[in-house]
C-alpha cells in the first residue's frame, strides 16, 4: 500500500492549488481525479462559458453603435466560436497532467472511496495518508418531473456542435442568465422558464428588472410564475408543460442549482458528516474527522460557490493542514452575472438586507450620461450603493456593460475603508471606470 502525507481528491482550481502547495511544503502528495484533470471551471464552466461570452460581448459592442458609425450587427457564426472555446478546453486536461507530473505530485485516475479516516481505494488500489483534503467541487442538479432525462445541463450546453433554432432553459439563476444570453446572440430563439417571479434572487431586485427588459428587448422570452411539470420527447422537438402552460423546444436545459459531489467517496466510513449542501466543515475548514479537510464548491457555507472563493479557501487550507490554527477570514466577495449587460454586487447579501430594511437606505444612480458609459452608448448603466444607519457603505449593485471593472475597483477601496479624500488622492488613467470613483465614495 502506497503511503502519503497527504491526499488531495479532486483536480479542479481549489485541489490543485492545494495540492501544489502542500508539495511545497515539502510533503509527499498525491491527487485523485475521476473525470477531466482540471475540473469544471477550465473544462466545463466558468472558462469556456466565458470564451463564448466574449464572442456575444464583440458583437453587442457593435450593436450599441448601430447609427453611429456601424450600419449591421455582425453573425454569430456558433461552429467557429465553438472552435476557439476548444482551443482552449482541448488542452487543459492534459496541460493539468504534465504540471502535475512536472511538480512530481502522484495521479491516480478514478473514483476515491474511503475505506476508513487513513485508507482510501481507487481502481482496486488501497492507498493510505496522514491527511485527506475533499475538494470535488459539485454538479448541475436534475430537476425531478416527468422526463427528467430528457433534460440537458451547462455541461452539454457549452459543448454543442451546432445551436438548436429554439431552446428553452428551466430556471433563473446566473447561469441560465448567462447561457441563455449566448445562445440567443448566436441566433437561437430563447425561453426562460422559473417557478417563481424573481429571478437572480441573490442579487438586487431593481437592476435584476432592469436586466430581464434588456434581455427581453433582445427577444429572450421570460415565463415567470410556472411550475415544470414535465418534459417529452416529441422526435425530434421536446414539449414542456406545467400548469396552463405548453412550449415546444429543440433543447431543454436544466439550470435549477447544482449539488455537491460526495456520491461513491463513503464519507460514513470516514466518519465525515455532510447534508445536501455539502461537507461540513468548521472554521479551519476540517471536517467532522480530524484528520480530513474539505474546500471549494463541496463544503456548506453561506459564501457564494464561485471558483475565486475556492482558489482561498486552497490557500487557506495548506496552512491549516500544516498547524495553522488561525480561523478562515473570508474577505469581501464580488458576485457577477455576465452578458453584455454585466450585473455586479459587493457586501451584505439581499437577505441579510431584507431581514432588517429599517437598518439600511440606498440611492439607485444613473450612469448613462456619464462621459464614460456615453461614449460607449451604456444606455442602461445604472449603480446602487445602500447605506446603514450611519451612512456607510454596506452594499453596492451595478449594472452596465463595464460592472465587473467597477465592482473590482469598489471591492479595493471598501476592503482599505477608504474615504472620498483617499481616493481623490489617486490619478486614475482617463476616461476609464476608475476615473469615476471618487464621485462613488
Amino acid at each position: 500500500m502506497e503511503k502519503y502525507d497527504a491526499i488531495v481528491i479532486g483536480s479542479g482550481p481549489a485541489g490543485n492549488s492545494a495540492a501544489y502547495g502542500l508539495k511545497e511544503q515539502g510533503k509527499k502528495v498525491a491527487i485523485i481525479e475521476p473525470d477531466l484533470w482540471g475540473g469544471t471551471c477550465p473544462n466545463r464552466g466558468c472558462d469556456p462559458k466565458k470564451m463564448l461570452m466574449s464572442g456575444v460581448e464583440a458583437q453587442k459592442r457593435i450593436e450599441t453603435m448601430l447609427g453611429k458609425g456601424f450600419d449591421q450587427t455582425p453573425k454569430i457564426v456558433w461552429e467557429d466560436l465553438m472552435t476557439f472555446k476548444k482551443s482552449y478546453t482541448d488542452f487543459v486536461p492534459q496541460n493539468t497532467k504534465e504540471g502535475l507530473d512536472a511538480a512530481e505530485i502522484d495521479r491516480y485516475q478514478g473514483q476515491a472511496s474511503f475505506l476508513d479516516a487513513n485508507q482510501i481505494v481507487v481502481n482496486d488500489q488501497e492507498l493510505s495518508a496522514n491527511q485527506f483534503l475533499i475538494a470535488t467541487g459539485q454538479r448541475p442538479a436534475v430537476l425531478s418531473i416527468d422526463g427528467q432525462d430528457l433534460l440537458q445541463s451547462s455541461t452539454d450546453f457549452l459543448d454543442l456542435n451546432h445551436l438548436p433554432k429554439k431552446m428553452a432553459f428551466i430556471g433563473a439563476g446566473y447561469i441560465a442568465f448567462e447561457l441563455a444570453v449566448i445562445a440567443s446572440a448566436a441566433g437561437s430563439e430563447v425561453h426562460i422558464i422559473h417557478h417563481n417571479d424573481r429571478p437572480l434572487k441573490e442579487f438586487d431586485q431593481e437592476l435584476v428588472n432592469d436586466l430581464v427588459e434588456h434581455m427581453k428587448a433582445d427577444g429572450i422570452q421570460f415565463h415567470f410564475n410556472v411550475n415544470t411539470k414535465s418534459v417529452e420527447l416529441m422526435h425530434p422537438n421536446y414539449r414542456i408543460t406545467g400548469e396552463n402552460f405548453e412550449l415546444v423546444v429543440d433543447m431543454v436545459i436544466g439550470a435549477t442549482g447544482r449539488i455537491p459531489n460526495v456520491e461513491g467517496l463513503n464519507l460514513e466510513k470516514a466518519g465525515v458528516s455532510y447534508d445536501k449542501r455539502g461537507i461540513k466543515v468548521d472554521e479551519h475548514l476540517r471536517t467532522t474527522q480530524q484528520n480530513i479537510f474539505a474546500c471549494g464548491d463541496v463544503i456548506a457555507k453561506k459564501q457564494p460557490k464561485l471558483t475565486p472563493v475556492a482558489g482561498f479557501e486552497a490557500g487557506y487550507v495548506v496552512n491549516a493542514m500544516n498547524g495553522d490554527t488561525e480561523a478562515i477570514d473570508y474577505p469581501l466577495i464580488p458576485t457577477i452575472v455576465f452578458g453584455d449587460q454585466r450585473l455586479a454586487r459587493i457586501g451584505l447579501s439581499e437577505r441579510e438586507l431584507a431581514d432588517h430594511p429599517e437598518k439600511y437606505h440606498s440611492e439607485t444612480t444613473d450612469l448613462s450620461s456619464w462621459y464614460t458609459y456615453h461614449r460607449i452608448n451604456d444606455q442602461g448603466a445604472k449603480i446602487k450603493i445602500v447605506y446603514d444607519e450611519d451612512d456607510k457603505i454596506v452594499a453596492i449593485t451595478c449594472l452596465s456593460q463595464l460592472a465587473d471593472e467597477v465592482i473590482n475597483y469598489l471591492l479595493i477601496i471598501l476592503t482599505k475603508k477608504m474615504s472620498h479624500e483617499e481616493v481623490e488622492k489617486y490619478i486614475f488613467a482617463y476616461p476609464s471606470p476608475a476615473s469615476d470613483l471618487s464621485y462613488f465614495i
